[in-house]
Parts: C-alpha cells; structure tokens; sequence
C-alpha cells in the first residue's frame, strides 16, 4: 500500500500514544504503534492493535539498540516515514530537593534523552526526502511551572527548547516541526509517577511534604469533563494540514496562561533570529 501515509508513535501502549494510533488507523494511515512490552505486559494491547491494521514494534526509548532495531524493521517496510510522533514519557511530582541525580535523570531519560535518540534513528531518512513532521508531546508546563513539578516541568522545558531549536534546523529539509501542549487529562501519565526518593530530605520539610504529596493528584483533578481524544485529533489534523502551514505550539484545550506566553514569546523569538541574521533557509516559516 505505497500511496498510505506512515506515521510513527512512541509510547502507544496507553495514553495519547493509543488514542493517537487508533485515530490515525481510523483516518486510512499506516500506523507504527512501538512500545517497551509488546510480547509481555502490552500483548493483549498489541493484539488488539495488529487486528485493527496496525504495525507493534518493541520500541524503548531509553535504550539505543532497541531504538535502532525499531527503525530497522519500519525503514524495511517504508524506507522513510512521514510522520514521527515523540510521545513517550512520565511526569513525576515531588519536592525537588529530595530527588536523587539518578532519579531525575531517570524521568529526562525518558522525557528528554528518548526524543534526541529516536529522531537520530528516522530523520535522516525524512531529511533524505525532504518532506515530513515531528511532533513532540510536551505540555502546559512545557511553559509555566508548578509547585512540586519541578523535575517533570524541567524535562518538558528542555523538550520545548530542542524542538524548537530543531524547527528552524529542519526548516530547509522540508520538514516541520509541531508541539503540542496537553493541559491535565484523565490518561494514565500519573501511574507513571515518580516521587522523591530522599526520604530524609522529605521529612525535613515537614507540613511542605504533606502538601506535595498531594500535587500530582491535585493536577489529575483537573482533567475531570476533558477527552484525552482530543489530543489525537489535534494530531491528526496537524499531520493533515498542509506542510509548511503548521503551527509550531498547539495547546489542547486552550488555556490562557500558555496561550498568552505563547504568543508573547513568539515576536520575540522571531526577533533573536532575524538579530542573529540566521539564514531565511533555516527559518522554519
């Protein structure tokens, strides 16, 4: 089937990630659904997902030789894809003191490290192409911060500035480059929470500990009346739109905090690059 568009999900195992792979199927796409597990915890899900159409493949995003295999057996298939979506990930909410160095680099192992591999293993084919779109799963605190999130809010920060970055990079290939901030939803992110692992640390902190153990489900509440298909719909109609039309942040549903540092941030950013004369070829739009 040459004339399907192809698209691939990292982290299609719950979340953003299923609903995402199911809307695509759904739209006449051929869909790559990878994720850790596909042969143990995810069968069933895998199973599920291969009778309605859709490619499994084992895909860890913090492991190089599972990374390269991926992309190995999809370029097999379709030599370049035309869609890549980064939405592997897990947020964890604590005092950021108490956190180990391990720890934190546990959650931007993920967050931040498992994006940079996965695009080194399919964009060079899209390069080679000249056309395609990366999308990135950040979040509203991908640009304000909370109380208690600051290692997650850390890790999505560092995700806005590589994408960002990379749009203009990618800009002279063809290639765009999409955010899209998801606001708190009813998914299954905060079973993959973490929390500080310094338990001295926390007990230091006294009545603040006992707030922030809170945290986490303070944010979950408020995803009550939010469909999480409304993320993967945004992504679909962004992988629909035509190349070069894309904006580069899409916040789902909109909330006026982020949709206001965006669109304060943007002339200024336009303004860095045309004072650093960057080249109009690099210029994403």
């Amino acid at each position: 089937m040459p004339d399907k568009r192809t698209i691939v999900i990292t982290g299609a195992s719950s979340g953003f990630g299923l609903l995402t792979a199911k809307a695509f199927a759904a739209d006449g796409w051929r869909v790559y659904a990878t994720m850790r597990a596909p042969q143990g915890r995810s069968a069933p899900l895998a199973a599920e997902l291969r009778s309605a159409g859709v490619g499994v493949v084992q895909l860890d995003v913090t492991d190089d030789a599972s990374v390269a295999a991926a992309a190995k057996t999809i370029h097999a298939e379709v030599p370049a894809i035309d869609v890549l979506v980064n939405n592997a990930g897990g947020a964890y909410f604590g005092i950021e003191e108490a956190y180990t160095p391990a720890l934190v680099e546990q959650q931007f192992a993920t967050n931040v490290f498992g994006p940079l591999r996965v695009n080194r293993a399919f964009q060079p084919a899209m390069r080679a192409r000249k056309s395609g779109l990366v999308v990135y799963l950040s979040s509203v605190v991908g640009r304000m911060i909370v109380p208690f999130g600051g290692i997650y809010t850390a890790s999505k920060w560092a995700l806005e500035a590589l994408a960002e970055t990379s749009s203009y990079e990618l800009a002279p290939f063809g290639i765009d480059v999409a955010i899209v901030e998801p606001g708190a939803f009813a998914t299954d992110i905060f079973s993959k929470t973490a929390g500080a692992d310094d338990a001295a640390c926390i007990a230091s902190y006294g009545d603040v500990a006992r707030v922030a153990a809170g945290q986490a489900a303070r944010v979950e509440a408020g995803s009550v009346g939010r469909d999480p298909n409304d993320v993967a719909r945004a992504i679909l109609q962004l992988a629909n739109a035509p190349a070069g039309t894309r904006p580069l942040r899409t916040v789902v549903p909109n909330h006026p905090a982020v949709d206001a540092i965006n669109a304060a941030l943007a002339p200024i950013q336009a303004k860095i690059i045309e004072a650093m004369s960057a080249p109009a070829a690099t210029q994403p739009r």
